[in-house]
């Protein structure tokens, strides 16, 4: 398979999350047109049958299209709930005493059952409990292995199975459902190419769900617990890639916090070269209205001018009323934000320095022979996608084209920066892949003739993790004329 897509002009990804408004194969498409690279499962919705066939619209739409397409499934993760009320709702009080208790029997204003009895050994006087995204606040008053005693500090409405979020501590709970297990079963078996882990904490949570992978999908941890912050650096050394999940970070931690903390994730992610999505609320506003506010905008410019990977879409393409607007607003802004002249400079703000290995020693030279002789793309051989990592961290100016005989690795690029994967056949000596990255620059619309491109290579070729050629070669033009193969 040779894709024949035009490559994106655009560097940075448009992730958009699929569901009842976006899940037919007609309106898959008009995404994937608009500018969505790839597209987001997510497992707290729907049946596994549900998902079955929205992966296999997906994959369709790759054959259409002729280009590989990233389809990451994103796990619930455990979550935190109250129990039922009588009547089904209550009234906190500000100031009022609250308990939450081992009881089975319905809440009222003064108490409700708290099913998840790691909770009650986790937490300690003066511990914050959140319930409903944070809108009511309780502060631990006493707390013991049946009861846990609280003052309501923010009070209002509750009702059955509300969220609750424990922002202070760190819970003994394993990332990693019964549900998830099954999930993460399923969508292994139906080969997606991303798995997002919720709820991360600590790095033993990313570690336990590499074992259960396995190697069979790539593995993106979502930052949005204050913990998983803290311990960002061991994260980020096992996870292929990260998510600054916004929106439990701006529930656990105080908004004004979570702008730099962005961009802290951004930063640290982009020097370890892992790839990083920023995500949750970017065009929430799109969900009911046909144009994001100002302010959202600028969100989105925010997060391109940081040299993030990949920007996310949620309820926005997933179940709001404008999810076709909704991707091709966030594609003009992406473009604009990139055409910018301060654009590059601003990027290259996070210092991403080489490690001493002969890899990255390529990858940033790649960069500098660019701009030096004034190429007009990077062309990348590659068997593991590591070779085209290494160079996306180096945000080059000029498109990156990578040639792989793996689909597999085709797909799971779909998150990185400038990147534009294309399966073809391996090539077997220096001549053939000299021959064959000017025709593939041709034949994708990176290059025209008298162009220079830079070509990186592992000599023996189709050996993974050999990276150790670079080579400027200069197109003529008439390339594919010449020559009929691919």
């Amino acid at each position: 398979m040779q894709s024949q897509f035009v490559p994106r002009s655009r560097k940075v990804r448009i992730l958009a999350t699929l569901g009842p408004a976006s899940n037919t194969p007609k309106m898959i498409r008009q995404l994937a047109e608009a500018g969505a690279d790839a597209f987001r499962v997510n497992m707290s919705h729907g049946t596994h049958e549900d998902h079955k066939k929205l992966i296999e619209t997906i994959r369709g739409l790759e054959k259409e299209l002729d280009r590989p397409t990233t389809i990451l499934a994103d796990l619930q993760g455990p979550k935190l709930r109250v129990g039922k009320f009588k009547g089904d709702k209550a009234l906190l009080v500000k100031g009022d005493t609250f308990v939450l208790d081992r009881e089975a029997k319905p809440g009222d204003s003064t108490r409700v059952n708290l099913p998840h009895a790691e909770i009650f050994d986790a937490v300690k006087d003066g511990t914050r409990l959140l319930i409903d995204d944070g809108k009511l606040v309780l502060r631990v008053v006493s707390a013991g292995p049946e009861r846990i005693e609280t003052l309501i500090e923010v009070g209002g409405q509750i009702s059955n199975k509300k969220g609750l979020n424990v922002p202070d501590v760190v819970l003994p709970v394993a990332a990693l459902t019964e549900k998830d297990r099954a999930d993460l079963a399923f969508a292994l078996d139906q080969h997606v190419d991303w798995i997002a882990l919720s709820f991360v904490q600590r790095p033993e949570d990313v570690a336990e769900a590499r074992r259960l992978i396995a190697g069979r999908a790539s593995l993106l941890a979502k930052i949005e617990k204050p913990a998983a912050v803290e311990r960002l650096e061991g994260i980020l050394e096992l996870a292929d890639a990260v998510m600054v999940a916004r929106g439990d970070l701006g529930v656990e931690l105080p908004p004004e916090d979570v702008p730099p903390l962005q961009k802290q994730i951004v930063e640290a992610a982009r020097r370890l070269g892992r790839p990083v999505v920023v995500a949750t609320q970017m065009l929430e506003s799109m969900i009911t209205s046909p144009s994001p506010t100002r302010a959202e905008v600028s969100d989105v410019a925010t997060a391109v001018y940081d040299g993030a990977d990949a920007i996310m879409l949620s309820a926005e393409s997933a179940s709001g009323q404008w999810p076709l607007e909704s991707v091709s607003i966030m594609n003009r802004i992406a473009t604009s934000v990139e055409a910018d002249p301060s654009h590059s400079a601003r990027v290259h703000f996070t210092e991403t320095l080489p490690d001493a290995t002969t890899n990255d020693a390529i990858a940033r030279a790649a960069s500098d022979i660019v701009r030096t002789v004034g190429g007009s793309a990077i062309v990348c051989f590659t068997t593991s996608g590591s070779t085209a990592r290494r160079v996306a961290r180096e945000r080059p100016t000029v498109p990156l084209l990578v040639l792989t005989p793996s689909l597999k690795t085709a797909r799971r690029l779909g998150l990185l920066w400038g990147a534009h994967a294309v399966r073809t056949r391996d090539v077997a000596n220096f001549e053939e892949m000299v021959g064959k990255s000017k025709r593939m620059a041709l034949r994708h619309g990176v290059a025209k003739g008298g162009d220079r491109v830079v070509v990186t290579a592992g000599v023996p070729f189709g050996t993974p993790g050999s990276t150790n050629v670079i080579h400027i070669v200069r197109l003529v033009g008439d390339e594919l004329e010449r020559h009929k193969g691919g």
